[in-house]
């Protein structure tokens, strides 16, 4: 489990310079077997160990070269070093061509021999910067034997051959020492030089050196590529093909990174995974595996000035040196343009890589990749656990990390090699084929469950065992064994109980039933229990129960999932973090004879917080507030238009009913349409006035109202009168906007207590 949560710094900032690449790596090498003894008591897989490397990186410098190749094969070296996780390894990187003339080189040494401790990784940066392209007077050639000879030099020379070796050889070119005089006569130097190539192929196969070419660009011989991975040393460090030397081909030297990249991953036994590419300032997401016990993030920064932060998946920000959250912390490069983040025990989710940049120097991508190496277990069961001879058994074999959590991703055990047997008494091993392919007795495709069946043998006459091993390349081998007894016939008390499948929060339950009969005198006591269940994760009660004789009964069991604390990870509201393990009922009572082994698979999320818990509450609520609103403005506007003046044609109107004048009212402010009689006794005429004497308003009940400042108020119809003055009166005439003004008629006075 994890150690407690430390707070760690705000930020881990660091500058590099020089160059630009696109690879890199962590090399390191573990322990592939690891023996286990048949069930009860299954062994798990030995711990994995950081093993040194002994490495070269062979550099074409022929003339052919364009300067972004060398530098790209510059960068390909330097990252190589950087990404190597073990400080025991070693590292050896020198440029070649073909020399003109016997008094030239072919060799060009760029860094010797270097441990690539803390101090060493820093050197490999400024030694690779040697390398250069060679002139057409030094030769325009390119001298792979001469390459091959010093490479297996450098690797087997005083170095402990139970270290691996290995050679990455980087080219643009094929052999071609036609202008070498090394080579002899000018007619016979190519063939000489074939020769010589396929010497030296035997020779670094008799001394175990691995060569890995990359050929870039259009000139590469593909084939003699092949021949050359094909003629070193063919072991490679776990018994896969993906860990045979293989020679690859690219388009140029943009694609040199990436390429190096995997071809790395694939020498050392690492996973690789490469993440996004952009420009800073950006966060880039990548995502470590729940099997990594050991990784390197990989950080392609292209310009010194970036500067990177690391973020884990619980969102704390990690330093890049020393322990934190329970991992160990191991920053390489900082003071370069690459850099490489080692994390022992990471945290397994999305991690973040905060890339940063000031302004002029925002102009290339950075890139991110990870490579790690983990460990990988096995929860193996039998159904029926105790077959009959003759009878048929269903064997799964289910994947689980090496903290006993379910895996999601299948690109995680990728390559899979599973080798099964079934042993007992009285007969022959057994082969048996174990698949993840959805087909016969495997129930799902690729989810991580390998099953198969096998029929146990008439002459079958006691124990009976099954062994299946897991081998994948940059994953440890697990070795887990099921044991069982042959069924003389059909036991006296039986159990059923189906997979116990559930998902809940911490602290939630699952229920499964298991029915039992027992058709025996006496009762019998059943014990079970979980196996393979991380400690603190899950929890089974009852622990017995007690089956009495007679007819059927079913039980209730229950399945408790562990606190939050108990988890050494961060859990997640849409992404279930899965616990597998094995529910095993044993009768006690006759000698603890297993009556069923049973797959638990329990999905496990986060309590949700206040916020989303009730979100759609809080939103549904939300929605109505701002719909009522919107009703209530939308009503006061209604409102407010109901009573609007804009349109009412006033007519003033003499004592005798002659009409004196027409005014059309406007909108008026807060629907008031003030006016004032002009000329009342010579000419009068209705003249609009800010705080005149008279106001109108249209009425909701149609027609208008009349108000005058200070007095009463008077509801004026479509065929009404309201008087003014002793002579004048108001009326409603047509109204231009269409709106009716023919109410009921009535009227009434009131305070004008509106009026402003």
């Amino acid at each position: 489990m994890r150690t407690d949560r430390r707070r760690g710094p705000t930020g881990n900032r660091r500058t590099g310079r020089a160059g630009s690449a696109v690879l890199a790596g962590a090399a390191v090498l573990m322990s592939l077997t690891a023996p286990a003894t048949p069930h009860p008591e299954p062994v798990a897989a030995a711990k994995p160990a950081v093993t040194a490397v002994n490495y070269a990186v062979a550099v074409d410098q022929s003339a052919s070269l364009a300067p972004e190749d060398i530098t790209a094969e510059k960068a390909a070296a330097h990252r190589i070093a950087l990404g190597d996780v073990s400080a025991d390894s070693h590292i050896t990187v020198f440029g070649f061509a073909a020399a003109r003339t016997k008094d030239q080189s072919a060799v060009d040494p760029a860094c010797p021999r270097t441990r690539l401790d803390a101090a060493g990784r820093e050197s490999i940066g400024a030694c690779v910067e040697k390398l250069r392209s060679r002139k057409e007077s030094e030769g325009t050639g390119t001298d792979f034997p001469t390459a091959i000879r010093q490479g297996v030099h450098e690797l087997s020379s005083g170095t402990d051959p139970a270290v691996p070796r290995v050679l990455f050889l980087l080219t643009d070119g094929k052999l071609d020492v036609t202008d070498s005089d090394k080579y002899g006569d000018e007619p016979h130097r190519q063939a000489e030089g074939e020769r010589q190539l396929a010497v030296e192929l035997k020779n670094a196969a008799a001394k175990n050196v691995q060569i890995w070419p990359l050929g870039f660009g259009s000139a590469p011989d593909k084939a003699q590529l092949d021949r050359m991975a094909a003629g070193g040393y063919q072991k490679g460090c776990v018994d896969l093909p993906s860990a045979k030397p293989t020679a690859r081909k690219v388009s140029g030297a943009k694609d040199v990174g990436p390429a190096l990249e995997r071809v790395f991953a694939a020498a050392h036994c690492l996973r690789h995974k490469p993440g996004p590419s952009k420009r800073p300032p950006a966060i880039l997401p990548i995502t470590i595996s729940p099997l990594a016990t050991v990784g390197s993030i990989v950080v392609d920064k292209g310009d010194p000035e970036v500067t990177v932060t690391y973020i884990d998946p619980r969102g704390d920000t990690v330093p890049t040196t020393g322990e934190f959250n329970g991992s160990v912390f191991e920053l390489a490069g900082g003071g370069s343009t690459v850099e490489a983040l080692k994390i022992i025990d990471p945290v397994p989710g999305v991690w973040k890589v905060d890339v940063k940049a000031p302004e002029g120097h925002r102009s290339l991508p950075v890139a991110v990749s990870v490579l790690w190496q983990g460990e990988l277990r096995g929860s193996i069961t039998m159904d029926p656990p105790a077959p009959r001879a003759g009878e048929r058994t269903t064997v799964t074999m289910r994947l689980l990390t090496r903290n006993n959590y379910e895996i999601k991703d299948p690109a995680d055990y990728a390559g899979l090699k599973v080798a099964s047997t079934f042993t007992g008494d009285g007969f022959a091993p057994v082969p048996l084929r174990l698949t993840d392919d959805g087909k016969g007795a495997d129930s799902a495709r690729s989810d991580g469950s390998f099953s198969g069946t096998v029929t146990v043998p008439k002459s079958a006459s006691g124990a009976l065992n099954v062994r299946a091993t897991l081998t994948a390349s940059g994953l440890s081998a697990d070795t887990r064994g099921e044991g069982g007894h042959v069924s003389a016939g059909p036991s006296p008390v039986t159990a059923g109980l189906g997979a116990v499948r559930g998902s809940g929060q911490p602290g939630d339950t699952v229920t499964a039933h298991l029915k039992v009969t027992n058709t025996t005198d006496a009762p019998h006591t059943l014990r079970l229990a979980l196996a393979d269940a991380p400690d603190g994760l899950l929890s089974l009660s009852p622990a017995e129960i007690v089956v009495k004789p007679g007819a059927p009964a079913t039980h209730e069991l229950t399945v408790r999932i562990g606190p939050a604390s108990a988890f050494d990870r961060p859990l997640h509201r849409d992404d279930p973090t899965g616990i597998g393990a094995t529910l095993t009922v044993q009768d006690s009572t006759d000698g603890d004879r297993v009556l069923e082994r049973t797959p638990v698979s329990v999905q496990v999320t986060r309590a949700c917080t206040f916020l989303e818990c009730y979100r759609w509450v809080l939103v549904g609520a939300g929605a109505l507030l701002v719909i009522g609103v919107l009703l209530a403005l939308a009503g006061l506007r209604q409102r407010r238009a109901r009573r609007d003046p804009q349109g009412l044609m006033l007519h003033l109107i003499a004592e005798d009913g002659t009409v004196l004048g027409v005014h059309k009212a406007g909108h008026g402010q807060k629907q008031w349409y003030a006016f004032d009689i002009a000329e009342a006794h010579s000419n009068p005429r209705i003249e609009r006035r800010t705080h005149g004497q008279y106001a109108v308003q249209r009425s909701p009940e149609g027609g208008a109202v009349l108000r005058r400042r200070g007095g009463s108020r008077t509801r004026l119809t479509a065929t009404g009168r309201a008087e003014l003055t002793d002579q004048l009166s108001l009326a409603l005439g047509p109204d231009t906007t269409g709106r009716s003004t023919r109410p009921p008629e009535f009227s009434t006075t009131g305070p004008d207590d509106d009026y402003l």
